[in-house]
């Protein structure tokens, strides 16, 4: 079984500029994806899935809301969009990265049977994980989170600047004791 290092904290606190700072520290060493926010003139309209070696997908947005099978809130959840960029993404990186990176772990995201045996399939390898993860009660993600042997972090605005390199100084760790 290989770390988990999740990451979690309110939104907005800063969970995806961390991995992206997590991705952009680790270069080539680390695969998998984050996600982004789609902006128009009224504000936020949905989100992106971008792979870390820079395939991008929409895989929510408000105009889907009565298109797609999954929904939360105002968005509608296209999860072959996630299938398709982010679990092959997971997947690529377990077999040829030192690293996996995931953001996030959240209510769109958990719709994805394929996702989730994905991160099941990383927590049962040697390979480390790194991923945000959702603070709201979810039965998936409540067992992942008290999964044995993962590191749970909350962050928090106070020690935000700080977090990078303590999540840097975990993955040499977690590195040199393989």
């Amino acid at each position: 079984m290989g770390p988990i290092l999740l990451i979690t904290g309110r939104p907005g606190v800063g969970k995806t500029t961390l991995i992206r700072q997590v991705a952009e520290a680790l270069g080539d060493r680390a695969g998998g994806f984050y996600t982004e926010e789609i902006r128009g003139p009224q504000g936020r309209l949905g989100f992106r899935l971008v792979t870390l070696d820079g395939r991008s997908a929409p895989f929510a947005h408000v105009d889907w809301a009565g298109r797609v099978p999954y929904r939360v809130g105002r968005y509608g959840v296209d999860v072959d969009a996630l299938d398709r960029l982010g679990v092959a993404a997971i997947r690529e990186a377990m077999l040829e990265k030192e690293v996996v990176l995931v953001d996030e772990i959240g209510k769109m995201e958990l719709f994805s049977r394929a996702f989730r045996e994905a991160l099941e399939d990383v927590a049962a390898s040697p390979r480390p994980l790194i991923a945000t993860i959702t603070r709201s009660p979810h039965p998936w993600a409540d067992a992942f989170k008290r999964r044995p042997g993962v590191d749970l972090w909350e962050l928090t605005p106070a020690h935000r600047a700080a977090l990078l390199a303590r999540t840097l100084a975990w993955i040499e760790r977690v590195r040199s004791s393989a």
